[in-house]
């Protein structure tokens, strides 16, 4: 994503919260931790009310993050349900669970929310966490359908909007060789 993001980050152990937030900071993002689930939820709410009433909802019809990170296994309230309260209150935030459980555990549990979540499984790269985030795989992929990536940068999309043209560009491709 272009310009500086907003980013919510739940993880209970201080050390690893520290490198998530000095390596997106890094990128010149705005980063705003938790320790626990619950924290988080207090965090999200007061953010969302106050963009729900502020000109950044209200004019972009924007979430109040541009990601929300959670890890999977958290005091008070566990990742999962963060997630699922969250995107109750706005489907369209972009959640990303980290956790050391394997994909396949979270399948389930991911399914059930009947909403997109992303996974990333730990151990990983501070860059892949951050890559995630900025949505360069999905600026890379776009790259490969030639498609012009300072012309959708410019117009400052959501998460949601790049998967969405994305997937839209994918299929009208597999119709036209068709």
């Amino acid at each position: 994503m272009t310009g500086k993001m907003k980013i919510l980050i739940a993880e209970d152990d201080r050390d690893v919260v520290l490198l998530y937030k000095h390596s997106i900071e890094k990128r010149h993002h705005e980063v705003v931790t938790s320790e626990d689930g619950e924290e988080c939820l207090t965090i999200y709410h007061e953010e969302f009310q106050r963009a729900r009433f502020g000109k950044r909802y209200s004019v972009t019809n924007r979430p109040p993050f541009d990601a929300v990170v959670l890890d999977h296994k958290m005091p008070k309230i566990n990742g999962m349900e963060v997630a699922k309260e969250i995107l109750a209150i706005n489907p369209h935030q972009r959640v990303i669970i980290a956790s050391a459980f394997v994909k396949e555990t979270l399948f389930d549990p991911i399914k059930n929310l009947m909403l997109v979540v992303e996974v990333i499984q730990k151990p990983f790269q501070l860059t892949t966490l951050v890559d995630t985030i900025e949505d360069k795989e999905i600026y890379s992929e776009l790259q490969n359908l030639n498609v012009d990536i300072t012309v959708v940068k410019a117009l400052n999309p959501t998460h949601e909007q790049i998967k969405d043209l994305l997937d839209r560009l994918a299929e009208f491709g597999t119709c036209k060789n068709s």
